[in-house]
């Protein structure tokens, strides 16, 4: 069978609005030969990145609380969201085409070639990489790379288990660092000044906030000059840079700091996942001299979560060589979300116990890249299915709504909800990979004109758990969502569609 895999492609078509017009995939061949000059990247001004917050809402065990809730107490003893803030930065299209060629085209490939000539350290790096599965039909991913590490339990059967997660990853990357494995990486004593031009851009960078540009300040962006922009074929936030200048938008530059020398690089980066790998690379190649090749431990760095499998005397040393070694290069292992357990054979069961000092907890599980392992069985991450419900109901309640305004609206009673979509999002019916019709606004000859396509629908969630079942060979996954349906239309029942059919 033809292999018809094919290495990520560095261009990409954004839809988002920046400082700079849009790049479309027509440009696509002059944009390459500028991103692959380097005199004109070594002189090319970078823009300031929109920093946008994402929050991510946690349900964990609270200490203070002593229960598991959404809320936690913060140093104040005040009852806090413990919603976990993700600041994601874009750049301009530009500035994103030189990130993504320099990572994809250049140092991508240098950092490759470096763990291939390891293959201990090749199989342990797993996260922001191209890896094929066994039968070089798909690149593997997360479902992959959990399921080796349980395989990897039950081989051993009796074994102990240390799962490490680095304290503020991103932000923290000490910047000194950082230059010299890049150099290393090349092949040279210093950064080429283009290599350095982009270096310095993501270092001593500047940024604004996205929710400045929405209405909560009044005067900051201007929709109908947007709009006229558009008319123009000008798809961008402002006409210009002295336009941005005279706006009230504060502009604000990297202060993070630790150990009081500016540290960290923005998320969110065509270039700033490679850049993650390439500064663990110092590390990664001591844990498994360390570890993997001395102590025969099981190692596997997935970004910032780190797994070690060792044998059960062996814990507190691995444990010290993890935090010595992490020292090294300016990071810190996070205490609370460092966990310990020991896995062994009970009635001829394999089951995981959490180490809690000289306690052994029963009936817990191993939590890792989305999945609870119980060491006889495996599941998903309880969080995660209740955000797939979550969302599911947010949905169906952000449609009713929108139904009954219009009825309102035009005085009629008839129900206009479309329920196809809502099944394709939230049920089996939405498990099967298809072209769905779209439209988008493109500027043409000087007009702007609605284009038809076919984008991908890759399938859903259920389509997601369904395919970990089988790859971790798990039916329980299946049984985990086995109600999804009756659930939908409960739920959809709820609001009285006219249209729903009653169980």
């Amino acid at each position: 069978m033809k292999n018809t895999l094919s290495s990520k492609d560095w261009f990409k078509d954004r839809g988002y609005l920046h400082l700079t017009n849009q790049i479309k995939k027509k440009d696509k061949v002059k944009v390459a030969n500028y991103v692959s000059n380097k005199l004109k990247v070594k002189n090319h001004k970078f823009s300031p990145f929109i920093l946008k917050q994402t929050s991510n809402r946690r349900y964990k065990f609270s200490n203070e609380l002593g229960r598991k809730s959404h809320k936690a107490v913060d140093d104040k003893g005040q009852i806090i969201a413990n919603a976990k803030m993700r600041p994601i930065m874009y750049s301009t299209h530009i500035d994103s085409h030189i990130y993504s060629y320099y990572s994809h085209q250049i140092i991508q490939s240098k950092y490759e070639k470096c763990l291939e000539s390891d293959s201990i350290l090749n199989e342990s790096i797993t996260a922001y990489r191209q890896i094929k599965s066994n039968d070089n039909l798909r690149f593997k991913y997360n479902v992959d790379f959990a399921k080796e590490v349980f395989d990897e339990i039950k081989e051993r059967k009796d074994c102990t288990v240390l799962a490490f997660d680095i304290k503020n990853f991103f932000p923290s990357l000490n910047h000194a660092l950082l230059k010299t494995v890049w150099s290393s990486i090349l092949g040279t004593k210093t950064l080429p000044k283009d290599h350095y031009a982009v270096f310095k851009s993501i270092t001593n960078y500047s940024y604004f906030f996205y929710d400045d540009l929405r209405v909560r300040r009044k005067g900051n962006l201007d929709e109908k000059k947007i709009s006229k922009l558009r008319n123009k074929g000008k798809f961008q936030l402002y006409e210009n840079y002295q336009d941005f200048n005279k706006s009230k938008i504060q502009v604000y530059k990297n202060q993070k700091k630790r150990d009081g020398i500016i540290s960290g690089i923005p998320q969110g980066l065509p270039i700033s996942a490679m850049l993650a790998n390439l500064y663990m690379l110092p590390f990664d190649k001591k844990i498994i001299e360390k570890l993997v090749k001395q102590k025969k431990c099981y190692y596997r760095r997935y970004s910032d979560d780190l797994v070690v499998i060792c044998k059960n005397e062996d814990i507190d040393q691995v444990e010290n060589i993890v935090l010595t070694e992490i020292g090294k290069i300016k990071l810190t292992i996070s205490k609370e979300k460092t966990e310990k357990f020991r896995f062994k054979n009970v009635n001829n069961r394999l089951e995981c116990f959490k180490i809690n000092g000289d306690d052994l907890i029963p009936n817990s599980f191993l939590q890792y890249l989305g999945f609870d392992f119980y060491g006889y069985k495996t599941l998903i991450k309880s969080a995660n299915v209740s955000r797939f419900y979550r969302e599911m109901k947010e949905s169906i309640s952000i449609k009713a709504k929108r139904t009954k305004s219009l009825q309102e609206k035009f005085l009629t009673e008839d129900s206009i909800i479309f329920k196809r979509k809502i099944y394709r999002l939230f049920s089996f019916r939405g498990m099967k990979s298809r072209k769905l019709p779209a439209t988008k606004i493109i500027y043409h000859e000087g007009k702007l004109i609605k284009k038809e396509f076919h984008r991908k629908y890759r399938g859903n969630f259920i389509k997601y758990a369904y395919r970990a079942s089988d790859i971790m060979e798990a039916p329980e996954i299946r049984r985990q969502l086995r109600r999804h349906m009756i659930i939908l239309k409960k739920y959809m029942m709820s609001f009285e569609f006219d249209n729903t059919h009653k169980l």
